[in-house]
């Protein structure tokens, strides 16, 4: 199951894919499907573990093609271990609602993403998030759940001060806020609630079917009551004035740095 709309956020063979808190990986596996150099990274070592088995299964059946490779790897989304600019393409899907500082791990997105990259967020949407956070506080008072709801402008303006430019948004999967939402009503941890087991065998049908009924009332109540906020942003090239100054500063940083190592070899 999919957030990410791969149709509005094109991804060529050969990309370099950072799936950014990938947690079981759907994401990367599409991106590896697709002929990406992907890396999935999450803090979950558990989880990347699983993602693992899972490249290396997709890689005997043969299901990503020539040229694609797959990395998983545990990591910490604030000081990512990569140099500036290693990605044409970085996704974080339902990730940045659990992170306090939301801001950082923006920065650090931005940092590893090439100017002219592209990158897609994905978080819970406001309106179905808040019937969930109402009916339920175990639903979001738990170690590491949701500390935040995003409105979609907000979530915007973050991406703008980031340094990012939006170019799209929609919404995904509504046909799930009806299963949190008895989720919520039931108990979190009650799964053994008739409507909550009920539910869940319709979305499983649906999953694995794909049913043309279900994928034309889903397309119609998204706008309405999709669970996920999904936003598309790229990460503009520096204007060519700023770009030179940026390039003169370092080029004098460099003559500097030069000064001061000849002085120090210099010195008795």
């Amino acid at each position: 199951m999919l957030t990410v709309d791969f149709s509005r956020f094109p991804l060529a063979p050969g990309d370099r894919v950072l799936d950014l808190g990938c947690g079981a990986g759907r994401h990367a596996f599409e991106c590896y499907r697709r002929g990406a150099q992907v890396v999935a990274l999450d803090q979950n070592g558990e989880e990347i573990r699983e993602v693992a088995k899972w490249f290396a299964a997709m890689k005997e059946a043969g299901e990503a093609p020539a040229g694609a490779t797959a990395t998983a790897m545990e990591g910490d989304a604030l000081a990512l271990p990569f140099p500036d600019e290693s990605f044409d393409v970085v996704i974080i899907s339902e990730v940045m609602e659990h992170i306090p500082d939301d801001k950082g791990v923006l920065a650090e997105m931005v940092r590893v993403l090439r100017p002219g990259g592209r990158i897609a967020v994905t978080v819970p949407r406001y309106g179905p998030e808040k019937v969930c956070w109402t009916l339920s506080d175990a639903y979001h008072e738990v170690e590491g759940g949701h500390i935040r709801i995003y409105k979609a402008d907000q979530l915007l303006a973050r991406m703008r001060e980031a340094g990012l430019r939006p170019y799209g948004t929609h919404h995904a999967h509504a046909l799930h806020s009806p299963y949190w939402w008895l989720k919520c009503a039931f108990g979190v941890d009650n799964d053994k609630a008739l409507p909550v087991r009920a539910y869940h065998k319709l979305l499983v049908w649906d999953i694995m079917k794909k049913p043309l009924a279900t994928r034309l009332a889903e397309r119609t109540l998204n706008p309405v009551m999709g669970k996920s906020f999904v936003a598309y942003a790229t990460k503009p090239h520096l204007p060519r004035a700023a770009a030179g100054a940026v390039a003169e500063a370092g080029a004098g940083a460099g003559a500097d740095t030069a000064t001061a190592a000849e002085a120090g070899a210099a010195t008795p």
